[in-house]
């Protein structure tokens, strides 16, 4: 049976101060007043039932999830009581929905992505699946056609297509590059983004994991053994927070496309325009921009004297973000944070998340 389970465990640390362990950046408004997790879960309509869509989430953002999403099912939350990146949580999850369909093949996908057409999506999905479906020991990803030279996203080189499928071979995973070889690969044509996105049987990972990842696989496996019984609690917030700290590229993906299990991976195109929500200058891609370049999310009230490129965005209405002579920097306003940094340095928002805590411990996390 086909099954969705919707990524939903990321911090957000990037989108601090508006993202915070209370309000991850999953249920802010981000997307045109709806939040991200609400546009996830509706783009997977009509693609499986209703019943066969999960969350795998932090554990403390199980209240918050449910209120975003109550048609979820009780079932149909996975808590994690800690991160342990993403091997960790694609293992948990599938071991979980395979323990009452040992053919299941599940689809995992992004909390924090904004894509379009959904049509294309769907679409997609349903190739990954019909490619599982033939080929039982397939793991697939999705490739997204680069529209620049990102250096802040993996790439995946594709080698030959596969007959009867709309899948390619991948050749190799590769690391964010340098801006001059994510120029190169660009100028090659056979790299595609790395979506983060995946479909696969679920016992087909999980004895992939038996072998690369042998120890949490078993007690993942444990885990899912006590998944419907009073142990459960108990036995998950013994093992998950021991589990190695891995992501699912590092731990099963770049292994076996090396040929170190005999699982084949291979690559899907995903033709959309996809976004990647992890800071505010890819969040500000979705805002329009005045004449100077300024981008703001449209409610914020400011006043921008020869300003220019500049992201301003505050959750107060009626707080005025005033500058002059400001060029290339970021501004966000909350009742208890105002945070400003250079564009150039968006990405270091999350040292900075770090550096808070250090000194002010939790107050304003």
């Amino acid at each position: 049976m086909r099954n969705v389970v919707i990524l939903a465990g990321g911090s957000g640390t990037r989108l601090w101060p508006m993202s915070r362990d209370d309000r991850p950046k999953q249920v802010l408004p981000l997307a045109a007043g709806e939040s991200l997790l609400r546009v996830a879960y509706n783009r997977l309509q009509g693609l499986v039932e209703p019943e066969n869509i999960y969350v795998c989430t932090v554990g403390a953002y199980a209240d918050v999830v449910r209120k975003e999403l109550p048609e979820l099912g009780p079932h149909a939350i996975i808590g994690e009581p800690a991160r342990r990146d993403t091997a960790n949580a694609v293992g948990l999850a599938s071991a979980v929905v395979a323990r009452n369909d040992p053919d299941a093949v599940v689809a995992f996908v992004g909390s924090d992505h904004l894509i379009s057409p959904e049509d294309e999506f769907r679409a997609s999905i349903e190739a990954g699946f019909a490619v599982v479906e033939q080929r039982p020991r397939a793991l697939v990803t999705f490739g997204i056609e680069p529209t620049h030279p990102h250096t802040g996203l993996g790439y995946i080189e594709r080698g030959t297509a596969i007959d009867g499928t709309a899948a390619f071979v991948v050749d190799r995973f590769r690391e964010k590059p340098d801006l001059a070889t994510a120029e190169e690969y660009l100028a090659t044509g056979r790299f595609w983004w790395n979506s983060g996105m995946f479909v696969w049987r679920a016992e087909t990972v999980l004895s992939v994991l038996d072998e690369l990842l042998p120890e949490s696989a078993a007690n993942l496996r444990q885990v899912a053994s006590v998944w419907d019984t009073p142990e459960r609690d108990a036995t998950l917030a013994g093992i998950y927070p021991n589990l190695r700290k891995i992501s699912v590229d590092y731990a099963v993906m770049e292994p076996a496309s090396q040929g170190k299990v005999d699982a084949e991976v291979v690559v899907v195109p995903m033709p959309v325009h996809w976004l990647d929500v992890g800071s505010w200058a890819a969040l500000a891609g979705t805002y329009t921009a005045d004449p100077n370049g300024n981008r703001t999310d449209g409610t914020t009230l400011s006043c921008l004297l020869d300003s220019h490129d500049n992201i301003v965005v505050t959750d107060d209405p009626d707080h005025l973000i005033a500058t002059v002579g400001l060029t290339g920097h970021i501004i966000v306003h909350t009742k208890d944070v105002t945070m400003v940094c250079p564009l150039s340095d968006g990405e270091r928002v999350k040292d900075l998340v770090a550096q808070v805590q250090s000194d002010h411990a939790t107050k304003y996390l």
